[in-house]
């Protein structure tokens, strides 16, 4: 479990470093990053304890004294077994309840730390986002890390999407006041290009207008009225998928749904009517139905110039019509890997329950048949049935995104994978057989060989 913390807090080092945290915070940090560990360490634990407790048994010959009184593998099964359904019952509640509470909190509160202490937020050699600028610097230096050097800026304006200004500068200063809800930004020797964005799309597309100048000295003035009175309490953040129970996956899923085919007539009306079909079925009704002449050229009824008109506005309209499709594509591409991933995620919370039941009826056989305890080759055993486990459920879950598999499908791959396993196991164990029969195949084989002699 440990390991596995670490590893996490290893991921979000950068959040955490240089941010002159207090003790509290960090602690709610790894609180909460906590639970969503369980769902890797619980299956693995069950798995390898079971192992190590049923080859040290048969290591030491347990089971055979065991076996002398009349008590069979299954017996003695039975209470692990009792105890292992109760370990699945609350892994089950554990998932629905603990573990989106907890990403829900872990996501707030990873959004509030990176807003505190603007100052302090910047590392080295990677951009970084501070209000509307994106900064990145090659060194800092001084107590508090105010010296800069090697700046680039890429500075938003307005309510444009893209970060068209670019500062370059050798060196910065920060100059902050405790006092104060403004951060001073001071760039020394650099220079500064603005693209320009004219209004009219062909101009933008074409040549841009660029304001280009050299400066010694050059201040940004950053607002962080809002940076210094952050509330770690604060929590606003609650439609992730991972942050649902069943409940709200199930309301949230039928949602998705609805809006999807809601989404798709709209965008099929509106194709309808683009292509002119309910008007041209006009044109059968009333007189004009006795009018209708068959033409096999419907161009050469018109002139040159008209022509021209006909083509040109039959391409924009193909055009256009071609555009719309590739962004429904787009929009239905993202809508579907939406809705995959929250029905995955409510199959997640059953796949945890079962899969440690499953897993203890895998390592309890194992660990007889092997016969061998301790912590050497039992957890060997243990970590490469379970990484065969998880990426399998990997795997299966990342196609599934697409719709290249059925999500309800992928999520149950790998358990459906397993379970013939544990069975297989089970049996073997139960019937004092090693784990893979050796004598027989070797005997059919030789049996064969006299056969064909």
């Amino acid at each position: 479990m440990l390991i596995f913390i670490l590893q996490s807090v290893w991921v979000y080092i950068a959040e955490l470093a240089g941010k002159d945290l207090d003790i509290k915070i960090i602690f709610k940090f790894l609180l909460f990053v906590s639970p969503r560990v369980v769902v890797l360490v619980l299956p693995l634990t069950v798995l390898l304890v079971s192992i190590m407790v049923f080859g040290d048994f048969a290591e030491n010959y347990e089971f055979a004294a065991m076996k002398s009184t009349g008590i069979s593998l299954q017996r003695s099964m039975r209470s692990l077994g009792i105890f292992i359904l109760l370990v699945s019952i609350v892994s089950f509640f554990f998932s629905n309840n603990i573990i989106p509470l907890a990403e829900y909190n872990f996501f707030n509160l990873r959004r509030n730390i990176a807003r505190v202490k603007p100052a302090m937020a910047i590392a080295e050699g990677q951009f970084n986002q501070l209000k509307d600028i994106n900064i990145k610097v090659s060194k800092k230096s001084g107590d508090n890390g105010q010296y800069l050097k090697d700046v680039i800026i890429h500075q938003k304006k307005g309510n444009t999407f893209g970060n068209y200004t670019v500062i370059k500068s050798e060196k910065g200063e920060f100059i902050s006041n405790d006092k104060s809800d403004i951060l001073k930004l001071i760039l020394y020797n650099g220079n500064y290009y603005d693209e320009l964005q004219p209004a009219n799309y062909i101009k933008r597309t074409k040549n841009r207008p660029l304001i280009k100048s050299t400066f010694d000295k050059y201040i940004i003035n950053i607002d962080i009225s809002d940076f210094n009175n952050i509330d770690f309490e604060k929590k606003d953040a609650s439609s992730r998928y991972n942050m649902l129970g069943i409940n709200e996956l199930k309301k949230t899923i039928d949602s998705l749904y609805q809006y999807e085919n809601k989404s798709n007539k709209t965008f099929s009306n509106k194709m309808l009517i683009k292509s002119n079909l309910r008007t041209l079925s006009e044109n059968y009704k009333g007189n004009f139905k006795d009018s209708i002449v068959k033409v096999d050229n419907i161009l050469g009824l018109f002139n040159n110039t008209k022509k021209i008109e006909l083509l040109n506005y039959g391409i924009n309209s193909i055009k256009n019509i071609t555009e719309d499709i590739k962004v429904k594509k787009r929009s239905i591409k993202i809508a579907t890997t939406n809705i995959n991933k929250h029905i995955i995620a409510y199959h997640d919370k059953f796949t945890l329950s079962i899969i440690c039941i499953i897993l203890f009826f895998i390592g309890a056989p194992l660990g007889a048949l092997i016969r061998k305890g301790g912590i050497g080759l039992p957890l060997v055993i243990a970590i490469l049935i379970f990484l065969s486990y998880h990426f399998i459920s990997i795997f299966s879950k990342n196609s599934s995104e697409d719709n290249s598999l059925n999500p309800v499908f992928a999520t149950w791959l790998g358990i459906l994978i397993m379970l013939p396993f544990s069975i297989y196991l089970t049996r073997r164990a139960t019937k004092d057989r090693s784990l893979i029969d050796f004598d027989s195949i070797i005997t059919k084989i030789k049996k064969n060989k006299n056969d064909l002699r």
